[in-house]
């Protein structure tokens, strides 16, 4: 649960209250509960795909299950894109909050990225049992001061009855910005399906990971939604719009600088808490799809020691790295929505095809792939064009990667196929050549046998 709870909670809890408090006012707090809603159902698609499929490489798995590698490859290839997009988001973010407590000149802020993303990397080298005691630790971080900021400012709230006009007007802007609120409120719900993605190194994952993704989720929605509750409580909606950091904001105003340190020193966690899960996960599913030959080779090299994908890390990391010094964060987010709508619709349509009729435990199994359906296409309309043209030439662009290697992997099957086969031509001819001797000798014999009768009866 804590893999699931890590790889959701991130820097987007921080942030993403100061812009939808400028793009729909208190309003957001409804799109946060609904947002979590059209999440859950998302979580327990997954969830009952992974019943059905316990296995590494999470979406990619379920797909190339219920369809074929070339669904399983699209599937893997847009959550990769995602995530991958996703990391230098974090970096990005963590620098900016470490220079709000400490002034960092531009080649600073560029070594504690580059820190940053070597340190998620190394950690999960090392293993999935190292990278879970971190995340235990970085989950308890980063929780506590939105612990602090609900049992506060709800408290303050109640106490300070003529804070609830800070609620008024609910709606400043009507539902003009709503697509482009919830796009950005389920982006910090997203990250639930890393949690399926290592299910071969979890003990019996087709009991605890559908449990850890459900129960990862609930404790999620639960602390964003009172969260910003008490947000938009406690700071007028327009000054939270104003902010860069609306939680530390928050805790200011809560308890002094005191309340901002503890925040802000969340928010840090936070962001290395989620990244280094989303190194954890999303290297499991390159690696799941270079086992199937769908990917070069050499990414599916395990360390001899660690007996981690460590190669597949070392990929994403340089990646993530190159892309930590593009700066504009929201375009980053947005286009990872749009390739995990791709992922999440192809997930839900693979439940539609896996799931089996009198399996217990499973409610709803007939109609949540549909429902999942219709939300992964509602996210994929609520993206800006340039998000939709740019994440579909993104997907085009591995079918040329999928072709050259799925026609390698046939190719070499075909090999291997046609080798046995011959030699298990030759071996029956070799084993069956003294009988065939045998058969041709006695049908000799018996063919001058009757030879010798017809002769005999001529005479006669």
């Amino acid at each position: 649960m804590n893999i699931v709870i890590g790889a959701i909670v991130g820097s987007d809890i921080y942030i993403i209250p100061g812009l939808t408090a400028g793009l729909a006012g208190p309003l957001a707090i409804g799109v946060w509960v609904f947002g979590g809603a059209i999440s859950m159902v998302l979580v327990m698609v997954f969830a009952y795909c992974s019943y059905y499929v316990p296995s590494v490489g999470g979406s990619y798995a379920y797909a190339t299950t219920a369809f074929d590698k070339f669904y399983g490859f699209v599937t893997g290839w847009s959550m990769c894109i995602a995530e991958i997009v996703a990391l230098p988001v974090f970096a990005i973010v963590f620098t900016n909050y470490l220079v709000y407590f400490v002034p960092l000149t531009f080649a600073e802020q560029v070594v504690v990225r580059v820190l940053f993303i070597l340190a998620a990397v190394l950690i999960n080298i090392y293993g999935v049992k190292a990278a879970g005691r971190v995340n235990d630790v970085l989950t308890i971080a980063k929780l506590a001061p939105l612990l602090m900021i609900i049992v506060l400012g709800i408290g303050t709230i109640i106490l300070t009855p003529h804070l609830v006009s800070n609620y008024s007007p609910f709606a400043p802007a009507g539902l003009n910005n709503f697509g482009t609120v919830v796009v950005l409120v389920f982006w910090a719900y997203a990250g639930f399906e890393l949690g399926s993605l290592p299910a071969g190194e979890v003990v019996d994952p087709k009991k605890n990971v559908p449990r850890a993704l459900i129960s990862g989720m609930a404790v999620v929605i639960f602390f964003y939604v009172v969260t910003n509750v008490a947000a938009f409580g406690v700071v007028n909606w327009s000054v939270l719009a104003t902010s860069p950091v609306p939680l530390v904001l928050v805790g200011s105003t809560l308890l002094g600088g005191a309340g901002a340190v503890i925040t802000g020193v969340g928010a840090l966690a936070s962001v290395a808490g989620v990244d280094e899960t989303e190194v954890l996960g999303t290297a499991r599913l390159i690696y799941a799809m270079a086992a199937d030959g769908l990917l070069p080779k050499v990414v599916q090299r395990v360390h001899p020691r660690y007996r981690t994908p460590y190669v597949a890390v070392l990929i994403e990391g340089g990646v993530a790295l190159s892309l930590s010094f593009y700066s504009q964060i929201s375009q980053l987010i947005s286009f990872a929505v749009f390739n995990l709508g791709v992922c999440y619709l192809l997930v839900c349509l693979s439940l539609a095809v896996l799931k089996k009729s009198g399996e217990r435990g499973l409610r709803g199994q007939n109609v949540l792939p549909w429902a999942g359906v219709a939300i992964s296409l509602y996210l994929l309309y609520s993206t800006s064009l340039s998000d939709k043209l740019v994440g579909i030439a993104a997907i085009l662009a591995g079918m040329p990667v999928y072709m050259f290697y799925a026609r390698i992997h046939a190719r070499d099957l075909k090999v291997t196929l046609i080798s046995e086969e011959e030699v298990l031509a030759r071996n029956l001819e070799r084993r069956n050549r003294p009988l065939a001797r045998l058969v041709r000798g006695t049908r000799r014999m018996l063919r001058r046998a009757t030879r010798m009768k017809r002769e005999q009866r001529g005479k006669r």
